[in-house]
């Protein structure tokens, strides 16, 4: 098992899958972006078993003019520092070759961009060629397709890799409005005092999509919405909003949080999940002709833990639903008494966390309507981020790894909570309720929403067209 040095700086970088489309549509301009923003001064060598290293640099500059990068001086450094191995990975005399390649590096970051079902090939030609000591390794989601493949896949790449040297990556928790998601936690004492189950009357994720699954029909029909974006990107968001505070600075200490909230969330049971499927979806190419596989998911998670016992968890995502949008609603309690009596009983305060696909954190209260009755309307105050600066999130993440700065990464024990809670309602064979496109999913979605909450529609935009980087503003709630 290789020797690991956290916060060592790797000193060569290998990515395996190099004319594939992750590296073609993520790596290639997050290299560019490092080199361009901080310098990055490594030997950068793809694996892959067609073309060559002209071929390689070609396909380089055509990645980065498709995604807009214009800085000619950036693309250059990249080019020169590309490297070139062809070979298959199940071949060794490749990884003799790449071993080679690397010269005096003693410490790569060797990046998986293959299907998870090579890693234990790749895991293994990298040991047995030496190009496994001192190294570390990036892997990409998915990490299994349930608990029992997670174990599998975690144990093969532990043969080799100890855990501290394992990257698993995933984009969604390199955004900026994720990590926004956790700082305004953190850095304000305002929303402690009301952060709990004494004030809290419910929390909703939302994340929509009013695409269909395109291109991805075999994908995403030996997937489904629960595996798909549940399991990963939103149990990450319920993590971060239920999490205590972390008892250091280390990545280790907001990790260690976010395994508790995973570790205390019971398992799903049918009851706390509705599934749907939109009308159409079995026509796209790739999909089974009575497919089962939801394209919609509704549940009902409980945190089983001192501060959030008894306040349901709403989770809900699907495609073909009427915006792209992905929203936390956290909803506070009502008042113990209508003081000044007004007929229909008023929404509760709430903060809402907006985080696709514009940035922004809002509280909605009430304020007195002008006139002379005593009678409200729901207010909110709002403040969005429109810097355009953020670094995106291939780029964030590549750059932690080369530092070996975990914070950002799935660990081991997290990837199976999160297995653990919806293991027992993956592969449902029962046909889900077909909804139509451009709708909020099926009605029986409501069926996971304990009496009196309701499901909140993010907006298509809530952004505030000013030249303000942060813009407060008094304004209509959203219903």
């Amino acid at each position: 098992m290789t020797a690991t040095r956290p916060g060592e700086r790797s000193d060569a970088l290998v990515f395996f899958g190099a004319t594939g489309d992750l590296a073609f549509k993520q790596i290639f301009p997050a290299l560019a972006g490092l080199i361009r923003d901080e310098s990055l001064d490594l030997p950068i060598v793809g694996v892959a078993r067609s073309g060559d290293l002209d071929s390689l640099r070609d396909r380089a500059r055509e990645s980065l003019r498709a995604h807009g990068f214009t800085d000619a001086s950036a693309t250059r450094v990249l080019t020169d520092r590309l490297r070139y191995v062809k070979g298959s990975d199940d071949d060794i005399a490749t990884f003799g070759a790449l071993r080679r390649e690397l010269g005096q590096a003693r410490h790569p970051l060797h990046y998986l961009a293959v299907p998870p079902s090579l890693f234990g090939e790749v895991v293994a030609n990298l040991e047995a060629s030496g190009c496994a000591a001192g190294a570390r390794i990036i892997v990409e989601k998915p990490f299994g397709h349930d608990l029992a493949s997670a174990r599998d896949l975690n144990e093969t790449i532990h043969r080799v890799f100890a855990e501290p040297a394992v990257f698993r990556i995933d984009h969604y928790l390199g955004k900026e409005p994720v990590q926004n998601l956790l700082y305004f936690r953190f850095a304000n004492s305002i929303l402690e005092p009301v952060w709990n189950r004494d004030h809290v009357a419910s929390v909703q994720v939302t994340m929509a999509e009013a695409l269909d699954v395109a291109d991805r029909g075999a994908f995403y029909d030996q997937a489904g919405a629960i595996r798909d974006v549940v399991q990963n990107h939103l149990l990450q968001v319920v993590s971060l909003l239920a999490m205590e505070p972390p008892s250091g600075r280390t990545p280790e200490a907001v990790r260690n949080e976010q395994f508790k909230v995973l570790d205390s969330i019971r398992p799903l049971a049918p009851t706390d999940v509705v599934r749907g499927q939109y009308r159409g979806y079995r026509e796209v190419k790739g999909v089974a002709a009575q497919s089962t596989v939801e394209t919609f998911a509704a549940l009902r998670l409980h945190v089983d833990t001192w501060r959030w016992s008894g306040v349901p968890f709403y989770v809900r995502t699907g495609k073909r639903l009427p915006v792209t949008a992905t929203e936390v609603r956290v909803e506070l309690k009502r008042p113990p008494q209508a003081v000044f009596g007004e007929l229909q009983p008023p929404d509760a305060d709430y903060f809402r966390f907006r985080l696709t696909p514009d940035m922004s954190i809002s509280l909605g209260a009430r304020a007195k309507k002008p006139g002379e009755a005593m009678v409200g309307e729901p207010v909110e105050l709002f403040a969005s981020h429109q810097s355009g600066t953020e670094r995106p999130p291939y780029q964030r993440l590549i750059g932690d790894a080369i530092r070996g700065d975990q914070t950002l990464f799935a660990r081991e024990d997290w990837v199976e909570a999160a297995w653990r809670v919806v293991d027992g309602v993956l592969d449902d064979a029962t046909p889900p309720p077909v909804y139509e496109p451009g709708t909020w999913g099926p009605p029986e979605a409501s069926r996971v929403l304990l009496r009196g909450d309701r499901w909140h529609e993010p907006a298509e935009t809530l952004r505030v067209e000013a030249g303000a980087n942060v813009v407060p503003r008094l304004a209509p709630a959203v219903r």
